[in-house]
């Protein structure tokens, strides 16, 4: 990914899209203060610090805030101070690429990040919080600093929905190398994704970004991705390949082994969130976005509170 932002005008939707844009703001402007407000103030308000500055050392200052670097440098003991952080940066990183736009229901999975991205963004927007956001498919895409206000949350949320997918596959690994070179302060980082066919190594590069930022992996998923209906010979094309296949849904080991690879998908995102300590929130494509979204900040929460 270029150094330097990916930016450009906000895009000129058709009429169709325009009007799906307006129904998320609606449904999610209802979401957000009813149910999540309060959940995202209690989890991740208030909760961090940031580094201020390094001053020479007082009597009474607490001794393990000595910066050992400064003090051998210049043969006097300084101390590194801290603030509260007021106000965060919650970056979104989206996945756009042809998967994304599957959905055997009303709503395409692209659609469903949308709606999640929107609930983040404009609870985070509530909060005074700055909102960032970039796109990536087989490559990396837009990219929109953190910034304040209504219309750029808007905007996030149209250029989700607009994004034109090109190619095969998401380049989940070079997207968060990105945020290890450019977020200098501690972030909240959602990474908004199917994790079909992501760039091998993304799940180390996950762990180094984890190490830095709060991060968390939002899987979103079909149904139909999950578990076949017994439903007799059917047509399924790839999104990523156009590649056509026939498949008869009425036998039992075909819909096992549907099964059980949309298992080892699962299984592979949670076990690579595990290991980099992150979050992860399953998102279904077909029911409403804010449920486990709101699920997952009331755990965090309580996981907060008995520490």
């Amino acid at each position: 990914m270029e150094t330097k932002d990916k930016e450009r005008a906000a895009p000129l939707l058709a009429p169709e899209l325009l009007a799906r844009v307006r129904q998320i703001q609606i449904r999610t402007h209802e979401l957000v203060s009813e149910l999540l407000q309060g959940a995202y103030r209690s989890t991740f308000r208030g909760t961090g610090i940031e580094f201020e500055e390094v001053r020479p050392y007082q009597p009474g200052d607490e001794v393990r805030s000595i910066d050992w670097n400064v003090t051998a440098r210049t043969g006097e003991p300084y101390i590194k101070t801290y603030v509260e952080e007021r106000q965060l940066i919650l970056q979104l990183l989206v996945d756009t690429s042809l998967s994304m736009d599957f959905g055997s229901g009303p709503k395409t999975k692209r659609e469903a990040a949308a709606e999640v991205a929107a609930l983040l963004a404009f609870v985070a927007s509530q909060e005074q919080d700055m909102v960032g956001l970039t796109l990536f498919d087989e490559s990396p895409g837009l990219h929109l600093r953190p910034e304040k206000g209504s219309r750029h949350v808007l905007r996030v949320v149209r250029e989700v929905m607009a994004a034109q997918a090109h190619g095969r596959g998401s380049s989940l690994g070079a997207v968060l190398e990105h945020q290890l070179r450019h977020l200098r302060r501690r972030a909240l980082i959602f990474v908004l994704s199917d994790f079909h066919d992501v760039d091998p190594g993304w799940a180390r590069t996950l762990g180094r970004v984890a190490r830095r930022h709060d991060v968390v992996c939002v899987r979103i998923f079909d149904p139909l991705e999950e578990e076949l209906p017994e439903a007799g010979w059917i047509t399924l094309r790839e999104a990523e390949t156009g590649r056509a296949i026939d498949v008869d849904t009425r036998s039992a080991r075909v819909r096992r082994a549907w099964a059980e690879a949309a298992q080892r998908r699962r299984a592979g995102v949670r076990e690579a969130a595990l290991r980099a300590r992150a979050g992860v929130i399953e998102v279904d494509a077909r029911r409403n976005a804010a449920d486990p979204v709101v699920a997952f900040f009331k755990r965090r929460a309580r996981r907060g509170r008995r520490r």
